[in-house]
């Protein structure tokens, strides 16, 4: 059974987290780009061609006499390429996580989406609160489910009958995990609804 076990949490964590091959073959494009430019000016320069845009020479004597440019543009280009490596560098650390739950079950893994569990408990807040279906938005996160209930105008939605079907759902559901559960009900009703 440890077999089993083992290959439901891999499947577990490949189906709710995202790969990070999208950007590691950006970067490796952008680099081998980069790479291909400088070696191709290197060769012009040794065989005596003119450069595509400069030669290494003046580039490098360029960043040496980087003082001799105006402070605020150094600094903001500093900036930007600071930002940029901040930005990889978050991106290559936090976990991504893709727009599902895992559903409790011994024998299988079970995904769901959050769309999936968004309707399902739209479906029963409606029921609950004797409003039509189209008069409840729900959205989903890792941890959260906030359920907008928009009442007919005139009939008041009995928001903790709203409040204990949803809880029930998301019990019966059997999430992997605490998804906590918020009723918002509209102050204004909606004509017609």
């Amino acid at each position: 059974m440890s077999g089993a076990q083992s290959a439901y949490r891999r499947v577990s964590r490949r189906e709710t987290h995202s790969p990070r091959s999208g950007a590691a073959i950006t970067i490796a494009v952008v680099l081998s780009l980069a790479a291909a430019y400088v070696v191709t000016e290197i060769v012009l320069d040794l065989i005596g061609q003119p450069p595509l845009l400069t030669t290494m020479t003046d580039a490098a004597a360029s960043t040496i006499a980087l003082d001799e440019y105006p402070a605020p543009i150094v600094a903001a280009a500093g900036a930007v390429v600071t930002l940029i490596g901040l930005a990889l560098v978050i991106h290559g650390i936090r976990p991504g996580r893709r727009p599902k739950h895992l559903i409790d079950s011994d024998r299988s893994v079970t995904v769901v989406d959050y769309e999936v569990v968004a309707s399902d408990l739209a479906r029963h807040a409606a029921f609950a609160g004797g409003v039509d279906p189209d008069n409840v938005d729900v959205s989903v996160s890792r941890s959260r489910a906030v359920v907008r209930l928009t009442p007919a105008s005139g009939i008041p939605a009995d928001k903790s009958a709203v409040e204990d079907a949803v809880r029930r759902r998301l019990e019966a559901l059997a999430l992997r995990g605490t998804l906590r559960s918020q009723v918002i009900v509209g102050e204004s009703g909606k004509v017609g609804a």
